[in-house]
């Protein structure tokens, strides 16, 4: 590596602030290290969103599925103590924020992500797991939150 390049696990970003951004950054950090059953990811979305825990839960996984299946490209994830997040997980903060606000501009981000312009389907999950946060009282706003 020479001078001036960054390294992949450079972390550029600090986390975001407001609960429903770190419930999202803790609960895909779990799931990308530990898969989508985990127990700690579960318990976090039951401890933030009570009997309803169950829609983001599903939708979580589903999205973190649709985004190992999609992706032509390594998404690299920071271990969740990480008070930082990487240039990955910033971009997919992103573009969670901007899916119900701006779909184009999310599209753009998701298709960045991925390494691949087939991410209509990734899309579609950050839309419905930005929709169920909002609806149950834990936004996922980067510039609300920031």
């Amino acid at each position: 590596m020479t001078y001036g390049e960054t390294s992949p696990l450079d972390l550029p970003r600090p986390i975001p602030g407001g609960y429903g951004n770190r419930l999202f950054l803790f609960v895909m950090r779990r799931m990308a290290t530990a898969g989508v059953n985990d127990a700690h990811a579960a318990n976090a979305m039951l401890g933030a969103f009570g009997r309803s825990y169950r829609r983001p839960l599903v939708l979580m996984r589903a999205m973190m599925l649709e985004l190992a299946r999609a992706s032509s490209r390594k998404i690299l994830v920071a271990p969740c103590c990480c008070a930082r997040m990487t240039a990955d997980e910033a971009l997919m903060m992103q573009a969670t924020g901007d899916a119900l606000r701006d779909p184009n501009a999310a599209y753009e981000q998701v298709s960045t992500l991925l390494g691949n312009d087939h991410a209509l389907g990734a899309l579609t999950c950050l839309q419905a797991v930005a929709q169920a946060h909002c609806d149950l009282g834990r936004p996922l706003d980067l510039y609300a939150a920031g």
